[in-house]
């Protein structure tokens, strides 16, 4: 069975959301890739502690969706210090190889629950040292119990496309503004983070009245 469609909102503005203060412009506005659809992408990386807090609330934002609207995904690399750079390459590759749907959330509980793909010490605190942290050769191998060869999903991983696909999402990084992670981009036009929304619960709502407010042509 699939879930009933979640009918559009009306778009009210009784002066709730104050842009500059609970939600950012995004000037000039950026292209977006579901042609027809609002996009609203989350910036993110399996890497960021932050992201994996706020995981269940995009899961919540994704299904609260009306059907002009698309949930999509874009991986930052702005931290190589933690080891970011790896966790994009394999989230494009992963995407190339349509395992995302699979995966995403499977790639969360490795990081940060099994600790099979950690960056960070689990049991103790701060960085593992550079030499432990994990290889797009371990991610592979996280792929693989998702039916991909290792090396089939590392050829992918370091292919132009996938190489493509990173630098355009690091330029996109730089145009919509981003300067930490997670944060919320609504079609190309309007920027925020949970913090500038006032929380999970609110970063849903602002998700639902953007849409709306993108969808009324306001």
């Amino acid at each position: 069975m699939t879930a009933p469609a979640v009918a559009a909102a009306p778009f009210v503005d009784n002066g709730k959301w104050v842009e500059g203060k609970h939600y950012f412009l995004i000037d000039p506005a950026q292209p977006t890739s579901h042609p027809g659809k609002i996009e609203v992408t989350e910036v993110f990386s399996y890497g960021c502690p932050a992201c994996n807090g706020f995981h269940s609330t995009v899961e919540q934002i994704a299904s609260s969706l009306p059907p002009n609207a698309v949930m999509n995904y874009l991986a930052a690399s702005f931290r190589p210090d933690e080891n970011w750079p790896m966790y994009q390459r394999a989230f494009y590759a992963a995407q190339a190889l349509d395992l995302v749907g699979k995966t995403h959330d499977a790639m969360y509980d490795a990081v940060w629950k099994s600790g099979e793909l950690s960056t960070y010490n689990l049991k103790a605190s701060g960085l593992k040292p550079r030499s432990a942290w994990p290889t797009i050769e371990d991610a592979a191998k996280f792929y693989a119990k998702y039916g991909v060869d290792p090396k089939e999903f590392v050829g992918v991983a370091n292919s132009f496309t996938v190489n493509t696909k990173m630098k355009r999402a690091d330029d996109l990084v730089k145009a919509y503004g981003v300067d930490s992670t997670p944060t919320m981009i609504v079609n190309g036009k309007y920027r925020f983070t949970a913090s500038s929304a006032g929380g999970y619960a609110q970063s849903i709502e602002l998700t639902q009245w953007l849409v709306a407010k993108e969808a009324a042509g306001k």
